[in-house]
Order: structure tokens, then sequence, then C-alpha cells
């Protein structure tokens, strides 16, 4: 059984409190499960001498060591838990449930606890894929953690939603799933576009005329757009929950426009953040069209957010930027501590009430950026300057005349000895002229900036289509990297 605070509990309570029930139930949870089962932090805690009744405050975590995806490659079996049943068996708590309930019954208790029966994977963009699973126990905190996204959100059980993700082991598809069967809301999922296609979502859309839209934000920005192309109308469209990409501000206002000529009035534009390692995602509250997002609401009942120097390791004060490292409290089956995630958040972790919902839950605030992808690349023959392609998407995303986008880094007549060129495919939106749109380009990249594109080409809306991948792939190819193999070790660093 998942053990919580209570309905209201992780949502009320002020910072002190809640360091202190969190630190509890951190320790046991090592003492308890995590030490004993799992033969990674088995090894780990008794290498390192940590007794898990030692961890008394949350300051005691920074004695355990990390953890990075670089630990889970080809090991992952080790973070599995593998709980010994003569080793349950012999435990008092064990005897005494024994004879109230009857060994049958406790037998199948642990087997819901401990039997995986459910895999997702990380999606490899910039490391192997990694599976994790799941025990029945993991996707009741799953569920849990969705029932909360929903209320969070603002959802209502009349509404109807279509989850758009793609079919696949992935985290965003199945905690949409478990959201919605838990909440008790109707919702049809279409594997997104490489299942049924463009038409075959734009049918459902007008058949079943959904309040939600739940997906990928570059799926639903072209699905919205043929939609309109199509004169499709869903006046009743309220929410578009976004989640596996970064949501920039441009991004929210242009689907919020498309979102109106479908004939909708108005539209929340929401994002989550969620992976893999976490088993859960983490929303924003409705928050006014000119203003900005309170954060993504952490659920602390369930796990534990540092944000940490990504140099140093080191905490940063609350308010701080720095790198989000996660520790379940619940999970079962794969289990991961102090889990470096490789993202940054802008504004850190805060704990004051959030003042659009007035939740007094952990919140990360400000953007989030990839540590780990290597975003920041030299092009040393382009003009010897780090390029942060974080910046260069958000340039991209908030030009109100620029759909869908990508950027295609080449060698000059790819030749590998040549100099390196950035050339920049745009779909237009809106009347505007090709050179007028090219100045704005290349005036934003230069003021934003410290590089420009060689090239601005204009494409069709299904051309980017095709080059991106929508449909075809699980997310979308915004960067590439088309330089000869002799560059390869640069290009891992610019897929995104």
């Amino acid at each position: 059984m998942i053990q919580t605070w209570g309905k209201d509990a992780w949502q009320s309570l002020p910072e002190s409190a809640l360091r202190r029930l969190q630190a509890a139930k951190l320790r046991r949870y090592l003492r308890d499960v995590v030490v004993p089962f799992s033969p990674h932090y088995r090894e780990l805690f008794a290498k390192n001498k940590i007794d898990p009744d030692s961890i008394r405050t949350l300051d005691d975590l920074r004695r355990i060591p990390f953890t990075s995806k670089a630990d889970l490659l080809g090991t992952v079996r080790e973070f599995v838990l593998t709980p010994d049943r003569k080793q349950l068996a012999r435990r008092p708590s064990t005897i005494l449930r024994a004879l109230v309930m009857g060994r049958d019954r406790v037998a199948r208790g642990f087997e819901r606890e401990f039997r995986p029966t459910l895999m997702t994977s990380t999606t490899g963009r910039s490391a192997e894929p990694v599976p994790f699973f799941y025990t029945a126990h993991d996707i009741a905190a799953m569920e849990t953690a969705g029932e909360r996204v929903m209320q969070v959100c603002c959802a209502d059980r009349e509404m109807r939603m279509m989850n758009v993700f793609p079919f696949a082991p992935h985290l965003a598809f199945w905690v949409t799933h478990y959201s919605g069967t838990k909440f008790g809301v109707f919702m049809l999922s279409t594997g997104g576009g490489k299942t049924l296609g463009t038409d075959g979502n734009l049918r459902l859309v007008k058949k079943i005329q959904p309040d939600v839209i739940i997906g990928m934000p570059t799926f639903i920005y072209h699905l919205l757009n043929e939609a309109a192309v199509g004169g499709v109308r869903c006046p009743n469209l309220s929410k578009l929950v976004l989640g596996g990409e970064k949501v920039p501000t441009g991004i929210r206002r242009k689907l919020r426009a498309m979102a109106r000529e479908l004939g909708a009035t108005k539209v929340d534009v929401l994002a989550t953040y969620g992976f893999t390692e976490a088993k859960m995602a983490f929303p924003e509250c409705p928050f006014p069209e000119d203003g900005t997002s309170g954060g993504y609401h952490i659920f602390p009942d369930l796990g534990i957010v540092e944000i940490v120097d990504p140099k140093t390791g080191e905490p940063v004060p609350n308010g701080s930027p720095g790198e989000i490292v996660f520790t379940p409290l619940e999970a079962r089956g794969s289990v991961v501590l102090r889990y470096r995630t490789g993202d940054c958040i802008e504004g850190g972790i805060v704990f004051d009430k959030c003042p659009h919902c007035g939740r007094c839950c952990p919140r990360l605030v400000g953007r989030i950026s990839r540590r780990s992808d290597v975003k920041e690349m030299r092009l040393d023959k382009l003009k010897g300057t780090l390029v942060d392609f974080n910046q260069l998407e958000h340039v991209l995303d908030n030009t109100g005349h620029v759909g869908a986008w990508q950027l295609e880094i080449r060698k000059r007549h790819d030749d590998p000895l040549e100099l390196d060129e950035l050339i920049l495919h745009v779909e237009k939106r809106g009347h505007v002229g090709d050179a007028q749109l090219r100045d704005e380009l290349n005036r934003r990249f230069a003021d934003e900036t410290e590089v420009h594109p060689n090239k601005i080409l204009f494409h069709s809306v299904e051309e980017l289509r095709r080059m991106l991948g929508i449909g075809t792939k699980l997310k979308e190819e915004r960067v590439v990297d088309n330089r000869p193999k002799t560059d390869g070790a640069l290009a891992a660093q610019t897929q995104t």
C-alpha cells in the first residue's frame, strides 16, 4: 500500500514539517526496502559505511553518493529490488501479519509489492536506452501522482481527454494513461501520429470534441495546424497539457492562437516535467496568459528533489539555479537514489505558496535545460565560439512568424576539412514575406546569440514534418548534425 501523507498534507505543509516527514520516511525506506533488497545500494552503503538509520535529516542525504545514467548502463539489474523470500519470512512484522491475515494473503502482498509487471525505457537520445521496471506498487504510486497532476491542472471528471503520446514503453504515455484511469475521466489514447496518422487523429478530434489534449508540443502543434487548415472546429478545447519536450513562451502563445482558430475561447497551455527514473511527472497549474508559470509542483511524500551545483555537486540555497537530483520514497522495481537528471533549473526549488493555486508544495521554477546533452558545442571553424542550442531554440520558438523549424549543421560542400555551416529550415506562419522574415531572424540571432545561420530555407508544413520525423519518431529532431562521419564525435552532442 502506498504510504502518503493524506489528501491535503502534501500540498499544505510548511517546509520545516515537510522536511521532517521526508527524512523519517527516507530513513524507513532505506532501512526496510532499498538497502536490504537492492544489490547495488547494499554494496554501496557497505562500501561507504553508511547505516540507513544514521540518515536522520535531509542534510544527511549528501552522504549518499550520486547515481547517474552512466551507472545504469549494462548493470540495470543491480538496481532492481530483489527481496529474498526467506529473509522476508523471518521478519517479525511478516510473522505478525501472517498470523492476522493468513500466509497466502501476505505472500500475494509481497508479490504485488516486488514482482515487476511493467517496463518503460529512457528515450536513448544521448545514451543507450535504459529499461526501468515497475511493480503493482509502482503503478499504484503512478496513479496517485497522476491523479494529483489532474487536480493541479484543474481537470474535471466530466471532461473528454485525448492522449496523443505515442504508444511506446515510455513514461509519458503510461503516466497519462494511469492518470486518466485513477482520476476517472474519459480518456482516448490514439498513439499519436505513428499509429493512426494525422488524418486518424483529426477524425477523432472531430468526433470526440475533446476538452483536453495531452501530448508532445511538436505533435500537438502539427495536429492543431492541420485541424485549422482542414476547417475542423473544436470549441470545447480548454487545456493543452504538454510533456516530453521543452515548452518556451513562444510555443504556448502559438498553441493558444491555433486553438482559437478552432473555435476555442480560453485555453490553458500547461507543461509537465517528468523523467523515466522518477516514474512520475510534475505539473504546472493554470496561470494567466500574460502571467508567469508558478512552476512544476512536486509531490513531497513520493520523492525528494534536491538542487545541486552542477560542477561541485553541493546543494544550493532555495531559489538558486542548479541541477535537479531526485530520490524516490515509494519506488519498487528499479530504484535509483540521488539520481542526477542532467537537467538544470533556472530558478531552483521554492517552498512558498504558489501565486496561482495557493498550494505550498515544493515547486521547480524557471526554465529547464539539459546539462548532459552537451548543448554547448564549439564550432571552431564557424566563429570559434560556443553555441548554446538552448538559447537558439528559444529564439526560434519565440519568433511569431516561425512555425516548425530545424537547425542543421553541415560542412561547406560536404568537405570534412571545410568550414562549418549552420542552416535554418523554417515553416512560415502568417502573412510575411521571405525577405522580411529572414531579416527578423538574422536580427534576433545577432541580438540574442553569438552566431547567425549561413542559410535560411523555407519549407512547407509537410516538408518540415518529414524532416523532423513527426509521427515516425518518438521525439522530433530539432537539431541535426549532417557533417561527414569524421566529425561523428560531435554528432551525438547535437541531437536534441
